[in-house]
């Protein structure tokens, strides 16, 4: 009974609409947790043990892939699937002298360099045509962050990206690689690729000074994939049109700007149809700008009904401003009609001292749960030291509003920050990186134990 009351709370703590966790156990798990933790781990201790960076519900159960990953590894994507995910493809979010894009072996823990030079590698996809994509969140600009596209990622290692150029080299297979610049510079985070090969993605930006914050964008290829490719230069990403959202319905859209982040809107056609800077064209194009849009997934259950929708963290700033962030979702019509729907962004999660500063996200096969990590200030002025937490989410269910039915804290870290997890396709395993801890490394982590 106490389980359930804590469970209530904390739903209605992070904002969410309360939905405990009863005799049919949505969650999945027992034992949830009832606060963040409050002792940080002692570095020699997480060297030695690091395992313990991480404290997890009673029935969810830990295993160490890797404790010497680089210390900036983020997200990353299954190989050769979600079914059989047999290596992880990630990203490292550091300079161009470190190693940008790894692989990391799940059996073994084995990690191997596929691409250095990438300047904040971030996102990690793959994609339905047997490709990875991987992006760099560095901003706009001349030189801001890209998208690539790797071929054959197992055979790949070692390889040199010269950013000024675009150009790989050096290594074993330079040429299974490629930019894509049609997609535009920005400062990369999330991304979601359909099968039809429509890519939505979001620019990790925050507002200053009056522009406004990071917008979402929508790829649309000239032809859909016809199952796997041989050769990049049958990728659907070589030919299409990009679109930045505007929300804004009012008279034909006449109420586009601050004030409107949520309800129904449009895709505007970005102008610059080369290499083009999206973080300038959010505010000449006036797109609409949220704070910090982070990682993204995809809804399964939605997808499954040829449905499009999209849910996105949006960090925040806990400490400076006690701005606790929000998960928000993307409606956009269906599959098979990528530009005839009408988007719509409704708030999904509202943040909270207990549920702050979300970073990424992930969806749970099976149960439609969606697993919110947090990346939050883990010593601040109101709450001193409180360890980022991961809470799985119920989605919407049959009653009047459209906001998560309840979240529960499903773990705690004692040092670093929880990113970059993904379920497989049982939904069963969840591997997740421990971020910037005390030790100096990444930290690859299999949690299993849901029922």
């Amino acid at each position: 009974m106490r389980k359930i009351f804590i469970a209530v709370l904390l739903a209605m703590s992070a904002g969410c609409g309360v939905q405990a966790a009863n005799a049919d156990n949505p969650y999945g798990i027992s034992g949830y947790l009832d606060k963040s933790s409050q002792t940080p781990i002692a570095k020699e201790e997480a060297l030695k043990h690091p395992e313990r960076l991480i404290k997890v519900a009673d029935s969810l159960k830990v295993r160490v892939v890797n404790d010497r990953l680089p210390l900036y590894l983020d997200q990353g994507a299954f190989w050769p699937s979600d079914e059989n995910p047999q290596w992880r493809i990630s990203c490292n979010e550091w300079e161009k002298d470190h190693p940008g894009l790894l692989r990391v072996d799940l059996r073994t823990g084995k990690a191997e360099t596929i691409v250095t030079g990438t300047e904040s590698c971030d996102p990690v996809r793959r994609t339905p045509w047997g490709t990875i994509v991987f992006g760099e969140e560095n901003g706009g600009g001349k030189q801001g962050g890209r998208l690539y596209e790797l071929i054959d990622p197992l055979h790949t290692t070692g390889v040199k990206l010269d950013r000024k150029t675009g150009r790989f080299s050096q290594g074993t297979g330079a040429a299974n690689l490629t930019t894509r610049p049609l997609l535009g510079r920005l400062s990369w985070e999330g991304m979601v690729v359909l099968p039809s090969g429509v890519v939505y993605y979001t620019d990790e930006s925050r507002p200053e000074k009056g522009n406004p914050g990071g917008a979402f964008f929508k790829f649309v290829p000239a032809q859909p994939p016809n199952g796997e490719i041989s050769a990049l230069r049958d990728s659907p990403l070589t030919h299409g049109k990009l679109y930045g959202l505007r929300i804004g319905k009012h008279e034909g859209g006449r109420d586009y700007g601050q004030g409107t982040q949520w309800g129904q809107g449009s895709w505007i056609p970005v102008e610059d149809r080369s290499d083009p800077d999206l973080t300038k064209a959010t505010a000449t194009q006036h797109l609409t700008g949220y704070y910090r849009p982070e990682d993204m997934d995809l809804d399964r259950k939605a997808l499954a009904e040829g449905k499009v929708r999209i849910c996105s963290d949006e960090t925040g700033n806990e400490d400076e401003a006690q701005s606790w962030g929000d998960t928000i979702c993307l409606a956009d019509g269906t599959v098979d009609q990528p530009t005839a729907g009408v988007p719509q962004v409704q708030p999904f999660i509202l943040g909270s001292p207990a549920l702050n500063m979300p970073d990424n996200i992930a969806y749970q096969p099976g149960r439609g749960n969606w697993i919110v990590h947090e990346d939050g200030d883990t010593d601040s002025d109101l709450q001193g030291f409180h360890g980022n937490d991961l809470w799985s989410c119920r989605p919407d269910g049959p009653d009047d509003d459209l906001q998560s039915d309840g979240c529960v804290r499903i773990a705690t870290l004692n040092d670093g920050s929880p990113t970059g997890g993904e379920f497989d396709a049982s939904g069963r395993h969840f591997y997740v990186v421990v971020q910037w801890s005390s030790t100096g490394y990444g930290v690859l982590l299999d949690i299993t134990g849901w029922r």
